[in-house]
């Protein structure tokens, strides 16, 4: 067996990880992109390579609005700031609101089913994710696949078809009823 470096996808805007539990390499930068609103999601890892188990991905975006409301049901996330200032808000089993400013090195977990958002704060920010196997897929799903490097340069919001789609195919229950960030 070899280490290899993935590759570019034929054709696709993005490359390609390796779909099945072998060891790999990415250069800074690579893994598969896809604008959300006015976030670059990287896909660095996902449940294809972990059988299911674990996916990572990198999130960059400029300061701007919260993202809306949701839980996952059966998805587990973390938030590992790497640079800037992001706002977690999560809402506990008890319905208590836990708010807090993550710099740079802070962590915060929300467990599955528990309501959340959060909203870059810094000019810009940077942050690692960690999640249950296969949800990194929505991302693309809700979003747009990309080459680029860099956040959108104007949002890319999906119709109300396309997120509905994807919130039900990755268990995503979005609550436009709810506020948690002013």
């Amino acid at each position: 067996m070899t280490l290899e470096f993935a590759t570019p996808a034929a054709g696709g805007p993005h490359f390609a990880l390796p779909g099945k539990p072998v060891p790999f390499f990415l250069e800074a930068g690579e893994g598969e992109r896809a604008h959300l609103f006015d976030q670059l999601f990287t896909v660095l890892l996902s449940g294809d390579e972990t059988d299911g188990q674990f996916g990572v991905f990198t999130m960059e975006a400029p300061k701007g609005q919260a993202i809306p409301v949701h839980s996952h049901a059966a998805v587990h996330e973390i938030f590992y700031v790497l640079d800037g200032k992001v706002r977690v808000v999560v809402e506990d089993a008890d319905g208590v609101r836990h708010d807090r400013l993550l710099t740079s090195g802070d962590f915060g977990y929300v467990p599955a089913g528990h309501l959340h958002t959060f909203r870059v704060e810094s000019h810009r920010a940077r942050t690692l994710g960690v999640n249950t196997g296969g949800f990194e897929r929505f991302f693309a799903a809700a979003g747009e696949r990309t080459d680029s490097r860099m956040p959108p340069a104007t949002p890319v919001v999906p119709s109300p078809e396309q997120l509905g789609a994807a919130a039900r195919e990755y268990r995503n229950d979005f609550r436009h009823d709810v506020r948690l960030l002013d």
